[in-house]
C-alpha cells in the first residue's frame, strides 16, 4: 500500500468514527427532547435550543473568521439555514408523539436522499460495493419499518417532511466543507435558524420552568457537538462513506427507549438492526480496505 492510499484509508477511517459519535451524539439529543414532551410549542423548543447553541460558540468565536466567507458559499448557508429550520419544528413535534425507534427509523429515508443526491448534486462516484451494502442496510430498515403493518399520524408525516429537508440540508453541508471550515458551517446554522424561529416561537410563547431549559440547554450541547463531529466526517470522507452510518443509530435508539421510556423492542427490531449493523461493517470494511 502506498503512502498515498495509507493517508486515504486513514482518513476513510477517521470520517467513519466521526459519523458513530455523531450518531451517539444524536441519540443522546433525542433522548432530552422525548424527555421534554409537549409540554412546549414545537418551534419554541426549537429556537431556545438553537439560542443556547449560539451561546456554546461564544469561547470559538475569535477562530471563526466569517470574513473569509464568499457571497456565493454565504447565500448557500442561507439558504441551508432557511431550510433547517423548517425540519427543526418538524422533528420536534414529530420527536414528542412518536417512539423513539419510529423516529429513528424514518430518519433512515435521510441517506437514501442524500446517497442518491451525492451522486447527482456533488458528483460522488458510486461503485457496486456500496450499492449493495447499501441495499443490505435498507432492507434491515424494512424489516423494522414493515409498510403496512403500522398506523400513520401526523406524527409520522411531519418526520417524514423532516427527513426530506435534513437530507437536502446535509447535502448542502457536505458541499460547504469543500470552502470553509466545519466550525463556521456549524454556527451559521446556529445563527440562521433561531431568526426564522423566532417570530413563530413569539407567538405561541408559553414560559418554560428550569427544568425544560435545562434540558433544552442538553439538547443544544448535544446536538451542537453532533453537528460539529457530522462536519469532520464530511471533510474527511466522502458522503457516500459517511451516510451508512447513520443506520447503527438505530441500535442506540433502540436501547435508550428500552432504558429510559419503556418502549419495547420486537424480535423485527432486533433482526433489522443486526442486519444494519453487519451491512455498516462490511461498508466500513471494505472502503478502508480499497482506499
Amino acid at each position: 500500500m502506498t503512502l498515498i492510499n495509507k493517508m486515504k484509508s486513514s482518513q476513510t477511517l477517521i470520517g467513519i468514527m466521526w459519523m458513530v459519535m455523531t450518531g451517539l451524539l444524536f441519540c443522546a439529543m433525542t433522548a432530552s427532547v422525548k424527555s421534554l414532551g409537549t409540554s412546549l410549542p414545537a418551534s419554541q423548543s426549537g429556537f431556545i435550543r438553537y439560542i443556547f447553541g449560539l451561546v456554546l460558540f461564544i469561547p470559538f468565536f475569535r477562530k471563526l473568521n466569517l470574513g473569509g466567507v464568499c457571497t456565493h458559499l454565504l447565500k448557500l448557508l442561507i439558504i441551508r439555514g432557511s431550510l433547517h429550520s423548517i425540519a427543526v419544528v418538524t422533528w420536534f413535534y414529530a420527536m414528542a408523539r412518536i417512539p423513539m425507534t419510529d423516529v429513528t427509523a424514518l430518519y433512515y429515508l435521510v441517506p437514501v436522499f442524500v446517497f442518491v443526491g451525492a451522486s447527482l448534486y456533488l458528483k460522488e462516484k458510486i461503485n457496486s460495493s456500496r450499492i449493495l451494502y447499501f441495499l443490505i442496510a435498507l432492507f434491515g430498515t424494512f424489516l423494522i419499518l414493515r409498510p403496512g403493518l403500522r398506523e400513520v399520524g401526523l406524527g409520522h408525516l411531519s418526520m417524514l417532511l423532516a427527513t426530506v429537508i435534513f437530507g437536502i440540508s446535509f447535502l448542502l453541508a457536505k458541499k460547504a466543507t469543500d470552502e470553509v471550515k466545519p466550525l463556521v458551517i456549524v454556527f451559521m446554522l446556529t445563527l440562521i435558524v433561531p431568526i426564522w424561529l423566532a417570530p413563530l416561537a413569539f407567538i405561541q410563547w408559553e414560559t418554560p420552568t428550569f427544568r425544560e431549559l435545562m434540558i433544552l440547554l442538553l439538547v443544544a450541547l448535544f446536538a451542537t457537538c453532533a453537528h460539529f463531529t457530522m462536519s469532520m466526517a464530511f471533510k474527511a470522507a466522502p458522503v457516500n462513506i459517511t451516510q451508512p452510518i447513520v443506520f447503527l443509530d438505530l441500535v442506540w435508539a433502540a436501547i435508550v427507549g428500552l432504558v429510559f421510556f419503556s418502549e419495547a423492542i420486537d424480535v423485527w427490531v432486533l433482526i433489522g438492526g443486526a442486519i444494519i449493523v453487519f451491512a455498516v461493517s462490511l461498508l466500513s470494511w471494505s472502503e478502508i480496505k480499497n482506499s
